[in-house]
């Protein structure tokens, strides 16, 4: 296996650490389960704020692999969105 090289981290701060945690429990399970030899992901969370680290062999797999988890945040941050609105 190739080492990671390249890695990108991707921070995120919402305006409560309830916020924070319903977006990390929606996309937690994936860690792990999107990896590959390529490619590999962190997550983390302190308060209202939230961490994402991408690391990978290449630049193409970085790519690849930060389109992922950007486009699982966002469509998280779009369900708690409409959760809260239909309260």
């Amino acid at each position: 296996m190739d080492a990671f090289v390249h890695g990108a981290t991707y921070t995120f701060a919402y305006d409560s650490a309830t916020v924070a945690r319903i977006i990390e429990r929606s996309v937690r399970p994936e860690v792990g389960d999107i990896d590959d030899e390529r490619s590999q992901v962190s997550l983390s969370r302190s308060e209202s704020t939230i961490e994402v680290t991408v690391e990978a062999t290449d630049l193409v797999a970085l790519r690849a692999a930060s389109n992922t988890w950007l486009t699982l945040v966002d469509v998280a941050e779009s369900v708690a969105d409409c959760g809260r609105a239909c309260r």
